[in-house]
């Protein structure tokens, strides 16, 4: 099955689904929450995937936090911005040309079936490096303390772990 893309970002971009949705993950990308649960917790201010809604299954945004006008902080569960902004991911390089809004574009495409092998493989291996602010979070926080380091956790969320059982 082809998708063909035409948003406020990407136009007439198309790519195959040729895996099963939510499966035949890479053995070592092990995300601890799914594209539809991260929407639902709030993520990015709400303002991520407000004009996406034709590329992915509807049901991802019956529950979704979005934001029709502008970022708002207040709709990310730990209710703190923890986004860096798009100008510096340009300048970092964590960008590909397919996913112009980054890591969980790719994502969501790769849940649904997308495979880049070589792209699949440098964004797994970012999400792995994101493991080591789950070690702070435990180093500094009580279990349970949803209040301790709230932007660290927030961040968390962006990359699918589950910072609330920390």
């Amino acid at each position: 099955m082809w998708i063909t893309v035409n948003d406020s970002m990407q136009q007439g971009y198309c790519y195959e689904l040729s895996a099963p949705m939510g499966r035949n993950f890479d053995p070592e990308f092990k995300p601890e929450l799914t594209p539809p649960q991260m929407l639902a917790l709030g993520v990015f201010c709400g303002k991520y995937m407000t004009d996406t809604q034709n590329e992915f299954p509807k049901s991802w945004f019956a529950r979704a936090k979005l934001s029709a006008k502008r970022r708002d902080p207040s709709l990310n569960f730990f209710g703190v911005d923890a986004s860096q902004p798009l100008s510096l991911w340009r300048k970092k390089g964590w960008l590909h040309p397919d996913d112009p809004r980054g890591w969980f574009q790719w994502y969501c495409r790769y849940y649904i079936g997308r495979r880049m092998p070589e792209e699949d493989a440098r964004q797994i291996r970012r999400w792995k490096q994101i493991k080591r602010h789950v070690a702070q979070v435990r180093r500094n926080c009580e279990e349970g303390n949803l209040s301790c380091r709230k932007r660290q956790r927030q961040a968390l969320l962006h990359w699918a772990y589950d910072s609330r059982k920390i």
